[in-house]
């Protein structure tokens, strides 16, 4: 197998020479595209109010990516919601927490933010058990089980879509040109096979996933996971591929 051109689910970079990507290109000699499979939309603030969602009910707001902190803001203005200094942030990673920094004095917050896991964060959580905990999402979650876990913590929360994940227009996509597909979502998944209904992974394409949800997604589609990341060798998609790369070229000289 000789891969020689890759697509990757996501957004381009602004500057590819400033990404591992690029020193891919020039190790393997090879073409990398990009391509954004899902967008995000919003879900309107008389949506939410008809599932009787009020912000001010809320004491505490559990953020777990920047997509649901720029949601949250947006759907707060829309409801003309002044969001109370006294407001406490509970993030899933630091790098979350720090987003915040685009929407609110950062210093002058009451911001949490686990280092490890989710698992971490309910720890925190438990030490404001008064709280009523507000969890904005999407309307597919790669985190199914956070609810579940809130539950079992005996949390106090209210769950609520706040923007909807769907497929990209990709009709202007020859998928058939790339010998790697690499993914990073169930939902990039889902739109591969909306777009793509006929596509049928031969022996000479490549699938990739980011993530264990990932991952199943692609098998269960019926498709075979050729490499993922993270692992304890490859902790990001980029190391993933250039090992892949790696391993396929030095079958290839043995050939």
């Amino acid at each position: 197998m000789k891969v020689k051109s890759i697509l990757i689910s996501q957004p381009k970079p602004v500057d590819i020479t400033k990404t591992p990507y690029d020193n891919i290109i020039k190790k393997f000699n090879v073409n990398i595209e990009f391509e954004k499979f899902i967008r995000l939309e919003d879900v309107s603030a008389s949506e939410l109010r008809q599932d009787k969602i009020k912000l001010s009910d809320y004491t505490a707001i559990i953020l777990t990516s920047r997509n649901t902190v720029d949601h949250f803001f947006r759907i707060a203005k829309e409801m003309r919601y002044t969001i109370p200094d006294e407001l406490k942030y509970f993030c899933v990673t630091e790098s979350t927490a720090l987003y915040l920094q685009h929407y609110i004095q950062y210093r002058k917050r009451k911001i949490f933010f686990s280092k490890h896991s989710f698992a971490e964060l309910i720890t925190i959580m438990k030490k404001h058990s008064n709280e009523s905990y507000f969890l904005p999402c999407s309307n597919i979650s790669t985190n199914e089980d956070h609810p579940e876990m809130l539950n079992n913590a005996k949390i106090n929360f209210k769950k609520a879509v706040i923007f909807r994940t769907v497929a990209s227009d990709l009709s202007h996509v020859k998928i058939d040109n790339y010998d790697m597909l690499v993914f990073f979502s169930p939902a990039g998944i889902d739109s591969l096979k909306s777009n793509f209904p006929d596509f049928k992974q031969t022996e000479n394409v490549v699938i990739g996933g980011f993530g264990e949800t990932t991952c199943q997604a692609i098998t269960d589609a019926g498709f075979t996971l050729n490499f993922s990341a993270p692992t304890q060798t490859a902790p990001s998609m980029t190391m993933a591929i250039e090992q892949f790369l790696t391993a396929e070229n030095k079958k290839n000289k043995k050939k």
